[in-house]
């Protein structure tokens, strides 16, 4: 089995499933989902997966050449269409575990920064190839109310073979969003926590930081085996 980082396949498999969440999502839902017990502002996770895949649909159907070619105009779509939406701050607290509470203000902030630079930089190019049928939905299963929300689908590798990919969201005060995606079983909240806690155990947070920022600012994603990884499915 791959590894979940440093690998081509997986980055685009990640990037095509964060984007293209949403064309079926009415049509998977069997029945009303009941609402959160705090009301959560915007609509329903579903809803706004449609609408941010609609939206990115459209802007990338009318400008698939210039952003295949442009990696800024890439990112600028991943800014406007994803960031709002994903639970970065979420996300990163999980991923550093432990590490999050001995860490400065300042470190959290550059942390959190570089975090999400990191994942743009090596899943963005994805973006250029979303379509929506590489996407399935399935039937919502869970209650709203709890403020929790798992959302199942299954994405097509570029080979037919379909994969499971599960988000996970959680009601906030600026609404849904997402802060996990599993696939196959394998979490990314968990599977950077085991990578970056070992580096952090070893070198200090401050390295791991500055080694994001360094190849952030490269600008190019990490080759296979350049940064610590922890296999799928194993």
């Amino acid at each position: 089995m791959t590894a979940m980082r440093g690998n081509a396949a997986w980055s685009k498999l990640i990037l095509v499933a964060l984007v293209g969440l949403a064309p079926l999502a009415l049509t998977a839902q069997t029945a009303p989902a009941a609402k959160p017990a705090v009301a959560v502002p915007g609509p329903g996770p579903q809803e706004l997966m449609q609408k941010i895949s609609q939206d990115l649909l459209h802007e990338l159907d009318a400008n698939r050449a210039a952003v295949t070619k442009d990696p800024t105009r890439l990112r600028g779509l991943a800014d406007k269409y994803l960031l709002p939406h994903f639970d970065v701050d979420y996300a990163a607290r999980l991923v550093l575990g432990k590490h999050w509470r001995t860490a400065t203000d300042a470190q959290r902030k550059r942390f959190i920064d570089a975090f999400y630079q990191s994942l743009m930089r090596n899943y963005g190019d994805a973006v250029a190839e979303f379509t929506e049928d590489r996407l399935k939905i399935l039937p919502f299963k869970g209650d709203l109310a709890s403020g929790a929300a798992t959302i199942r689908t299954e994405v097509k590798r570029s080979n037919g073979t379909p994969v499971p990919v599960n988000y996970t969201m959680r009601a906030t005060p600026q609404g849904w969003k997402a802060w996990d995606i599993t696939i196959e079983g394998i979490s990314y909240v968990k599977n950077y926590r085991t990578d970056f806690g070992a580096e952090i155990d070893q070198k200090g947070i401050d390295a791991v930081i500055e080694r994001l920022e360094a190849q952030n600012a490269a600008g190019k994603p990490d080759a296979p085996g350049t940064t610590p990884t922890t296999k799928a499915g194993r």
